[in-house]
């Protein structure tokens, strides 16, 4: 990921932006989807965002206030976008990396900017703490920043003030095209249903069926 000397092609011609989650980083969460992307051809883009109280010297990202963190993705693709020539990027996001651009689609102008939001098992409606608990355990160390440390964890949380101005309105923005990619068997984003978005342009799937 991040050659920005990459020129998109006819067959790809807009660039991949991957959003990974909670606790995540780029590394860890695309270390397998970013070389299979660029070997078939695509230009792939890749960021950090959302360290919080020195979570990022740990390596763990995305706890940071989601607000904040759609504005450090505005950032980056614009700069994706001023480095490839390109007009729109397609996204590719994991958990709260599927749900956070659409803070950024729907009140940061990413509409204009964005072809396709993928988003792979995205927290759009929100989990249980249990989800956010369970989450935690797979990453060495993120079991501090659950609480006070971890505004994200908050936001994220079912029924949060956040989630429902996100999705207050209308699910969706006019002109992206959503997919969302879930399995019945999610044990962090809980009840799994809730990664499933609602409107114009959506294509739900279930991976079992």
């Amino acid at each position: 990921a991040n050659d920005f000397s990459c020129k998109p092609s006819a067959a790809h011609p807009r660039p991949v932006v991957l959003v990974h989650g909670t606790f995540a980083d780029m590394s860890d969460s695309w270390q397998a989807h970013s070389p299979l992307l660029k070997n078939n051809g695509y230009c792939v883009f890749a960021l950090n965002y959302g360290s919080y109280a020195g979570s990022g010297s740990l390596g763990i990202y995305g706890v940071g206030e989601i607000a904040g963190s759609a504005a450090e993705l505005s950032g980056f693709v614009d700069k994706v976008l001023s480095a490839t020539g390109a007009s729109e990027v397609d996204m590719v996001g994991h958990s709260q990396g599927g749900m956070m651009p659409r803070y950024y689609l729907k009140n940061l102008g990413g509409a204009a900017k964005v072809h396709t939001l993928v988003g792979l098992a995205p927290s759009n409606h929100g989990t249980t703490l249990d989800g956010l608990f369970t989450l935690a355990s797979y990453f060495p160390g993120a079991g501090e920043f659950t609480g006070a440390l971890c505004p994200a964890c908050e936001e994220q949380s079912a029924g949060s003030a956040f989630l429902t101005e996100l999705n207050a309105g209308g699910e969706t923005v006019p002109g992206v095209e959503y997919t969302v990619i879930q399995s019945r068997y999610d044990e962090v984003v809980t009840p799994y249903t809730s990664a499933f978005l609602s409107g114009a342009g959506v294509h739900n799937i279930t991976l079992q069926n």
